[in-house]
C-alpha cells in the first residue's frame, strides 16, 4: 500500500497529522502557521493543493491557528463539531467560514479511498473528538487512530481506537514532574483533571488495551516540554507492553516531521 501517516507536529505550540495515499490525502489538524504547515508538508513530499480536507479534533489555537491563512490560497473543506465550529469563533465574512462543514460529535465522511469517523474524548473544549481512518488501496486495507487531547480514557475512545494498525495517542505528562513543577496549582488541577491532558502511565494503559486488539505500531503525541520528557514517556509505554512481540513505539517531535508509518 502506497501510504503515508506521518505526524507534522504535536505539542501545545501546534498540532497537524498527515494521512496520504497514492489518491488521497487529508490533514487531522492544523496547528501552528500555514506557512509552517506548508513548509512540513513540503519537507515530506507533499503539495497543499493535495489535501482533500481538514478534520479537527477540537477548537483551541494549537490545533486550527493555520486555518483562516491555509484557506487564502487552498480551498479546502475542513470539517469540525458543531460545537467547535461555533466556539472558534469564526468571523461570518471570512474566506474559512463557507469552508466549514459542520457535524455532531459522531460523524463519518468518505475522502477518496479513505473513511473517516470520529468519537468523543474527553477535553475542556465544546465538543472534542479523536479520528479513526480507514484506508483501503489495491484491495488492502489499513486502519489508524488518533486521540489526543483528553484527560481520561473512556471506552469510547478504546472502541474507536481498537483494531487499528497503528495510533497516535496522548502522552502530555509525567504525573510528579506536573505536581512539582512549576505551573500555578489551578492549571496542574486542570491537567490532572478528566478534562485535561494523559499521563504517561494512562497512555500505556490504553496501549496495553489495544495492544490486545492488535495495534503494534504506537506514537505518543502532545508531549509536555515542561512536564514531560521523550525518553520518560517512552519508558512508562514501551515497560507496559513487554508482553507483545513486534510492537513500535515512537514520539511525535513538537517541531518537525515524525514518520508513523
Amino acid at each position: 500500500m502506497n501510504l503515508k501517516i506521518i505526524s507534522l507536529y504535536s505539542g501545545s505550540g501546534g498540532n497537524s497529522t498527515l494521512i496520504a495515499t497514492k489518491s488521497s490525502a487529508i490533514l487531522i489538524d492544523a496547528g501552528k502557521s500555514a506557512r509552517s504547515l506548508c513548509t512540513s508538508l513540503k519537507g515530506v513530499g507533499v503539495d497543499a493543493d493535495r489535501i482533500s480536507a481538514v478534520f479537527v479534533t477540537h477548537e483551541h489555537t494549537d490545533h486550527i491557528s493555520a486555518l483562516e491563512v491555509l484557506e487564502k490560497k487552498h480551498n479546502i473543506p475542513v470539517h469540525m463539531t458543531e460545537g467547535s465550529a461555533d466556539r472558534a469563533h469564526i468571523l461570518p465574512e471570512s474566506r474559512l467560514a463557507p469552508r466549514i462543514v459542520r457535524h455532531s460529535p459522531h460523524f463519518e465522511v468518505e475522502v477518496g479511498n479513505m473513511h473517516v469517523s470520529s468519537f468523543c474524548t474527553s477535553h475542556d473544549s465544546a465538543m472534542s473528538v479523536g479520528y479513526r481512518v480507514e484506508i483501503e488501496e489495491d484491495g488492502k486495507k489499513y486502519a489508524f487512530g488518533l486521540a489526543t487531547d483528553t484527560g481520561c480514557v473512556t471506552e469510547e475512545i478504546k472502541n474507536g481506537l481498537r483494531g487499528c494498525h497503528s495510533v497516535l495517542i496522548e502522552s502530555n505528562h509525567d504525573v510528579e514532574m506536573l505536581r512539582c513543577g512549576p505551573y500555578p496549582a489551578e492549571l496542574k488541577r486542570r491537567i490532572l483533571g478528566r478534562t485535561g491532558h494523559l499521563s504517561n502511565e494512562d497512555c500505556a494503559a490504553l496501549a496495553v488495551d489495544l495492544a490486545i486488539y492488535g495495534t503494534r505500531n504506537f506514537m505518543l503525541g502532545h508531549l509536555s516540554e515542561e512536564n514531560n520528557a521523550p525518553a520518560c514517556a517512552l519508558k512508562t509505554v514501551t515497560s507496559a507492553l513487554t508482553a507483545f512481540d513486534g510492537v513500535r513505539v515512537s514520539v511525535a517531535r513538537p517541531d518537525c516531521e515524525t514518520v508513523i508509518i
